[in-house]
């Protein structure tokens, strides 16, 4: 019966380790899952629908999503999107300091990823 007594701490200590990494991995992994798929669809299409295209735009979203909190994503991406409108209601995305720094973000990651991954 000593025995099981001891066992109680390293259990607990274990529960808190193991609560403290789950913690943590979701803090790292806060794309929601369709984002990631639009991700890797759009890196194959311009990369080549194989396998190994696969798994390297699935490598290059891991990368950008460790290195680009999710809502700076989203931003990035958002600016992107409406920078192509023409005239002047896409103006302030091509030309604001902000959307040139969420681009810019974005834009290293990519370059970053290409390295890992390619």
């Amino acid at each position: 019966m000593a025995g099981a007594g001891m066992l109680r701490p390293i259990v607990a200590v274990l529960v808190l380790a193991g609560t403290a990494i789950s913690v943590r991995a979701q803090e790292v992994n806060d794309y929601p899952t369709s984002a990631r798929a639009e991700y890797v669809f759009g890196c194959m299409k311009a990369n080549g629908e194989s396998r190994q295209a696969i798994e390297q735009c699935s490598c290059s979203i891991d990368v950008v999503a460790s290195l680009v909190p999710y809502d700076r994503y989203v931003t990035a991406e958002t600016v992107l999107s409406l920078s192509q409108v023409r005239g002047d209601l896409g103006s302030p995305f091509r030309t604001s300091e902000q959307a040139a720094n969420a681009l810019n973000d974005l834009r290293r990651a990519q370059a970053e990823a290409e390295v890992r991954c390619f």
